[in-house]
């Protein structure tokens, strides 16, 4: 269990802490000298079982108020201290403030000094921390009368804090990736650079590969060490100290976190809800200037509302916030704003989405957000399905700290349809089944209004029937479609299967005459300047009638003036499949293409080219490897059969050339 303190200045937080632990834990020269608290102190109280209870001492004074927010973060209790002779003093409610905005629920109230007061002083402070504490999350919080100095309460304290702590439920790191913010860093003689903090989620391994962010920078962890003892790993809710390797100490800061780089996602624009305390005088307004504290990390930033909207004190409303510089958040972050100046904490809230759009809010993007709102991902994914919201699969699960066999589990439960590779989206099942039906009605209407066209754009398509899929969803979708047999690609068009916009009789008959001669012609058929002689037909009329068979995707062009029927392609490109299946790496050359079809090397290079262009196939420097099913681009086919060997000798067969004697040079 992580307990922090907080509360008034010199109102005995530190020697509180010792009293129990036996640490002090003001370890700067300057905290000795001037008798305060000056930056964040630790401490530790070892249990019977094993575990340990964590004391985090923040300062009181009002100068080190962001010391004390990188303290409280990530803690499981709070000890809000006031002192018997002072009362509730002026941070003394402004510590109970970021308490409650950091949503911290469990804790307690510790009066100290009672040595120097009598017993009605101590009921009256015990009436004002009862006051302040009723409207907070911390209502609940028992009260408890100490001296540090007389020993008086002590142990029903620490009996309260053993209660607590076997009571406390162990935080889940089972699901996530690690991420643990960092609240100090400094290098020891012989180990290296070394950083002490909090694991906020998952877990953290001897030898784990991960990513200071937001940096970027890879490191190593060399060793942990939880209470000065080394341990082979720490998990979520513990605090320990890490030894890593591939940074030095002036690299890294407070504020920073070291993470799995699956969730390292930088950003300066975060989209949450805030709230404003009630006590602020004016209404937070749009681009109002302040100070952001995340976790340890304290960065400058502006309020971000739609034209007219402010928050009223006691209120809050969805806004955004732009950063002067980049950090590394959660869906499910808490944070606190202070003011420009940093002189008064005047709100906070919680992320929605640490990573939004670049796009103005649309009232699509609210219902987004309203349903991302919720706190377990599982809700979130109902309440979006609900909506019909596609779901940026990545994102999500980078947002909600997912791993991916948990992100499935809960995708099956959401009933969503992962669709698409490069950019992966989601939608429902009877989303899906919807939209299907939408398409195909779709593109009969268009044959229907316009007969004379070969068929729909893709792009057309998408931005009439599912403007809100990104274009490779949409692609996957239709491909879906294809291989139902419900509609044909060709190209960048979408039809109905077998439509033909340029269906007449004086077609069909020179069809009769031109499919036969390519299919005689196989992989290698001629040219159009010597298949028009060859088929006794007119130069401009064959080249018109090729490419309107072209358009209606009966023919494929390869290089300038060569045609293909679409089985043969679908053959060619079933080769190409096959010839990438027998590589190791899924890449095959021209070269390997080429013996595979038995044709020259220069017209194997122009059906690749060809293929590409379909994006069948993919260029890899001077190699390829298969980008996409071909089969509802062209149809099922199964590769050509293995060429037969060449009847041309070997070079050891070839008669060798008589010599011709050496021409000596003559001297002129």
């Amino acid at each position: 269990m992580i307990v922090a303190t907080a509360g008034h200045i010199d109102h005995g937080k530190t020697l509180l802490v010792k009293t129990l632990t036996g640490v002090d834990t003001d370890r700067l020269p300057e905290e000795k000298a001037r008798g305060i608290s000056i930056d964040l102190g630790f401490a530790y109280l070892p249990l019977a079982d094993g575990g340990l209870i964590g004391f985090v001492d923040v300062p009181g004074h009002e100068r080190f108020i962001r010391n004390m927010l990188a303290g409280v973060s990530g803690i499981d209790f709070a000890l809000l201290i006031v002192a018997a002779d002072d009362g509730v003093m002026p941070q003394t409610i402004e510590h109970l403030q970021i308490l409650d905005l950091l949503h911290i629920r469990r804790g307690a109230a510790i009066i100290t000094k009672i040595d120097r007061v009598d017993a009605a002083r101590i009921d009256a402070v015990r009436a004002q921390v009862h006051a302040l504490l009723a409207p907070t999350q911390l209502a609940a919080a028992t009260i408890h009368p100490v001296s540090a100095v007389s020993g008086a309460g002590m142990a029903e304290l620490k009996t309260m804090l053993l209660r607590e702590a076997a009571g406390l439920t162990q935080r889940s790191a089972e699901g996530q990736h690690l991420r643990y913010a960092i609240d100090r860093a400094f290098s020891v003689a012989g180990s290296g650079t070394v950083v002490t903090g909090t694991v906020f989620n998952g877990t953290v391994h001897t030898g784990d590969k991960l990513v200071i962010s937001p940096a970027g920078r890879e490191v190593r962890v060399r060793g942990i060490q939880i209470h000065a003892k080394p341990a082979e790993q720490a998990r979520a809710g513990e605090r320990c100290a890490l030894n890593l390797t591939g940074t030095d100490v002036e690299s890294v800061r407070r504020g920073d976190w070291v993470m799995a780089a699956a969730i390292h996602h930088p950003t300066r624009k975060l989209d949450v809800r805030l709230s404003v305390l009630p006590a602020e005088a004016h209404a937070l307004k749009h681009w109002t200037p302040v100070h952001l504290h995340l976790a340890t990390a304290d960065v400058t930033a502006r309020v971000s509302l739609r034209r007219g909207e402010s928050v009223a004190p006691g209120t809050g409303r969805i806004g955004q916030l732009t950063l002067d510089e980049p950090v590394s958040a959660l869906h499910g972050d808490r944070f606190i704003l202070r003011d420009q100046s940093s002189t008064r904490t005047i709100g906070g809230g919680i992320i929605i989405d640490p990573s939004p759009p670049a796009a103005r809010r649309s009232k699509a993007r609210d219902a987004t957000l309203v349903a991302l709102e919720s706190a377990d991902a599982g809700a979130a994914l109902t309440a979006l399905s609900a909506a019909d919201r596609p779901v940026d699969l990545a994102h999500f699960e980078a947002s909600f700290n997912l791993l991916p066999e948990i992100a499935a589990a809960a995708y099956a439960r959401a009933t969503l349809v992962p669709l698409g590779k490069e950019h992966r989206f989601a939608i429902t099942r009877s989303r899906l089944d919807a939209l299907h039906d939408v398409v195909a009605r779709h593109v009969l209407a268009f044959h229907q209004a316009q007969p004379q066209a070969p068929g729909i754009e893709i792009e057309t398509l998408r931005a009439e029937t599912a403007p809100e899929l990104d274009a490779d969803v949409f692609g996957h979708v239709l491909r879906l479609l294809a291989d139902q047999r419900k509609i044909e690609i060709h190209s960048s068009l979408v039809r109905k299967p077998g439509y033909d916009s340029t269906a007449n009789s004086a077609d069909a008959q020179m069809w009769q005459t031109v499919q036969p001669a390519l299919t005689a012609a196989g992989f290698n058929p001629p040219p159009l300047r010597e298949l028009a002689p060859q088929l006794k037909l007119k130069d401009a009329i064959l080249k018109d009638f090729l490419y309107r068979q072209m358009k209606a995707g009966n023919l494929h062009r390869v290089g300038a003036e060569r045609f293909y029927l679409k089985a043969t392609m679908a053959t060619l490109a079933a080769t190409a499949q096959a010839t990438a299946a027998k590589q190791p790496n899924g890449m095959f050359t021209a070269a390997q293409y080429r013996d595979a079809t038995g044709i020259g090397r220069t017209l194997a290079i122009e059906i690749l080219e060809s293929l590409d262009t379909l994006a069948i196939t993919q260029r890899v420097g001077d190699a390829r490897k298969m980008r996409k099913d071909f089969t509802a681009i062209l149809g099922a086919a199964e590769p050509a059969p293995p060429p037969a060997p060449s009847s041309t000798p070997t070079p050891q067969a070839r008669k060798p050339q008589q010599q011709r004697p050496p021409v000596r040079n003559k001297r002129y």
